[in-house]
């Protein structure tokens, strides 16, 4: 109980939320009446105004310096009650709804990569898994510094700058020192490259081959990071401005940049075979290059759509340097223990890479053919999709105006929107934990037409593995982020030590009596079993801090949810035994069990939400149906 006492009882509210609470303490845990007129799901609210979002820095763009003796980042009650105004006029329907277009388009061109991807090196062997390793360090490292700085730190500061006296001064300062910082933390973790890969590639199974290779692939990839922090950064300052287009659209330029290097390497070097690349002598230092200067190009080109999205918006950059006024003075007081937490969740990828690469070696060893890192991370793709199109939309939406309610102390305005986004994304999470349940084998080969037999047989189980742990998955997100809001550092930390040692233990515990080809689908319900520990906790918490978060409500909503995906699941499992869809012979056959198992699935669950009166699913469906009768 020890642990999930400290969760609960973090670090008092800031003390603009504890004012709030007062004046509100009297208030039910319901939502206020009214408080969701003319917004619901994604995508709810025609003609929301995206001007009404945070206005711009002052009429001549400038801004000043705040006078001596002004608390940094200190905020009158006007000012805080006006960004409280601004950013909730902002509508999460028609907001959320441009996103999950512009996240769309994205993965769409996203999927064409990972095609490509397979086809240049497999989803499985030594070479796969080391280009993946070695490009996955950077998002690893950028985890550290984007929920540890940029999420918990800068998003705060950035939306109080907005509103500041002095906003177009404090935004320099904000994005010069940022950029700075992260271009100097890039070059260091690039000379300790060697060092990080080794971290990666413990077990005795990988050969000092395999393990350079993965090396020279981070070489090449670790530059991320800069650009991953600037994409991060800059779409930041746009959302705060009620901008959220470009953010979710940028990916594409990645993609395009990636399909072009990935294409001209299948031109030169053709495929890999289906069982992956393991003969490290058939592996070319030319082929090493394109490959990682690919990746890393991409990045660049996302990072720079919004170097030029920003300036289209109006909003001029110049470099200036300097602590004073920029309001870190608070923020510093939840850095260590988010750091520490972000630290931990990575420690427990950290163990679950080094299982997979083990299993996927030893297999490698035999002669067989296992998932190993790579196929692990082509099911991760996949399952991230509906959360990234949908759930991610609505709670980067709504998150700057929960925020700027937290600064108001508008803890009813919080405790509305918490409820609405937990609802909103519950509607989409736990059908698609029901389609990647069913559909995990023809869905995987559909999404990934270059995957041979022995692949899609490596991913699907993963999948399937994992898909419970994606209705969790969004609300933990959420319920995380609003803690950044609270700067209550502390119960993160401790929620995270829970989470990632149920992780380890539960994965440690499979792979002791699991044979090796089970590991990676053990990790990946491992995963899903940390994500559920994970969101119990930060709920349980947050109710205490918000005195309820709509329980009743929310929960009715997830209970009605699952007996509509529980009928859509039976129904969408007799399509595909009746169509073969585990024995597949042919893309164009995975694409038809998977779009006719998916249509039976999606028919079934809004038939059912329908019979139970599931309003949200009405919010849900109101910008689509609008669309379609123009």
């Amino acid at each position: 109980m020890t642990p999930a006492r400290n969760a609960d009882h973090g670090k008092r509210p800031p003390r603009h939320a504890r004012a709030g609470r007062r004046r509100g303490a009297g208030a039910s845990s319901s939502v206020r009446p009214g408080a969701e007129s003319g917004m619901a799901a994604a995508g709810a609210v025609p003609g929301a105004d995206e001007s009404a979002a945070p206005a711009p820095p002052g009429p001549d763009g400038t801004g000043h310096e705040a006078p001596d003796g002004t608390e940094p980042g200190g905020e009158t009650a006007g000012s805080a009650a006006s960004a409280t105004d601004g950013v909730r006029r902002a509508r999460l329907g028609r907001s959320s709804l441009v996103m999950s277009l512009g996240t769309a388009a994205s993965r769409a061109s996203g999927l064409v990569r990972s095609m490509l991807l397979v086809a240049c090196v497999g989803a499985t062997g030594t070479v796969a898994d080391a280009f993946d390793i070695g490009n996955k360090l950077p998002n690893m490292l950028f985890a550290l510094i984007s929920a540890g700085l940029l999420q918990a730190v800068l998003m705060p500061q950035i939306l109080r700058a907005m509103n500041a006296p002095n906003s177009r001064v404090r935004l320099d300062k904000l994005i010069s020192l940022s950029g700075l910082g992260l271009l100097l933390l890039t070059a260091l973790l690039v000379v300790a490259a060697p060092l990080i890969v080794l971290g990666f590639t413990l077990g005795d199974d990988w050969t000092a081959e395999g393990r350079h290779l993965a090396v020279v692939f981070a070489y090449w990839c670790i530059p991320q990071l800069f650009f991953y922090g600037l994409y991060m950064l800059l779409g930041q300052v746009l959302n705060a401005r009620g901008k959220f287009g470009a953010y979710g659209i940028a990916p594409v330029a990645n993609n395009v940049v990636s399909l072009l290097g990935f294409g001209a390497f299948l031109l030169v070097w053709g495929r890999a075979p289906d069982r992956g690349i393991s003969d490290l002598s058939a592996w070319s230092t030319s082929e090493t290059t394109v490959m990682g200067a690919t990746a890393t190009l991409g990045i660049a080109a996302q990072a720079l759509v919004l170097v030029f999205a920003l300036r289209s918006s109006g909003f001029g950059w110049r470099f200036r340097l300097g602590f004073r006024g920029i309001g870190l003075r608070s923020a510093s007081k939840i850095v260590g223990w988010t750091l520490g937490a972000v630290v931990l969740e990575q420690v427990g990828v950290l163990y679950l890479t080094n299982i997979l690469g083990q299993g996927a070696q030893a297999a490698v060893r035999a002669g067989e053919v296992t998932a190993g890192p790579a196929a692990y991370t082509q099911a991760m793709t996949i399952y991230l999709l509906p959360h990234s199109l949908v759930v991610v939309s609505i709670i980067t939406v709504l998150f700057p105006r929960m925020t700027a309610a937290v600064h108001a102390g508008d803890l009813d305005a919080v405790r509305s929107d918490m409820s609405l986004g937990l609802r909103s994304a519950g509607i989409f999470s736990v059908f698609s934990a029901a389609v990647l349940m069913v559909l995990a084998v023809p869905l995987t080969a559909a999404l990934l037409p270059t995957l041979g037999t022995d692949g899609v047989g490596a991913i699907a189980p993963v999948l399937r593995a994992m898909a419970v742990g994606i209705i969790a998955l969004g609300a933990t997100v959420m319920v995380r982020r609003m803690y950044f809001a609270f700067e209550d550092g502390r119960s993160i930390f401790v929620i995270q030590v829970i989470a990632t040692v149920s992780l380890v233990v539960a994965l440690w515990a499979a792979v002791s009596v699991l044979p090796v080809e089970l590991w990676a689908a053990a990790a990946g319900a491992s995963y899903a079993l940390s994500t559920w520990v994970s969101v119990l906790l930060r709920i349980r918490g947050m109710r205490r801090k918000l005195h309820g978060i709509d329980g009743p409500r929310v929960m009715r909503l997830y209970v009605r949810a699952t007996i509509g995906a529980v009928v859509a699941g039976g129904l969408g499992w007799l399509v595909v035994r009746l169509m073969d869809g585990t024995d597949l012979t042919s893309w164009g056959h995975a694409l038809l069990v998977t779009a006719a198992g998916g249509l039976v699935m999606l028919a079934a669950y809004v038939g059912v939400l329908k019979l139970l009166r599931v309003r949200e699913l009405d919010d849900a469906l109101a910008p689509v149906l609008r669309r379609l009768r123009r």
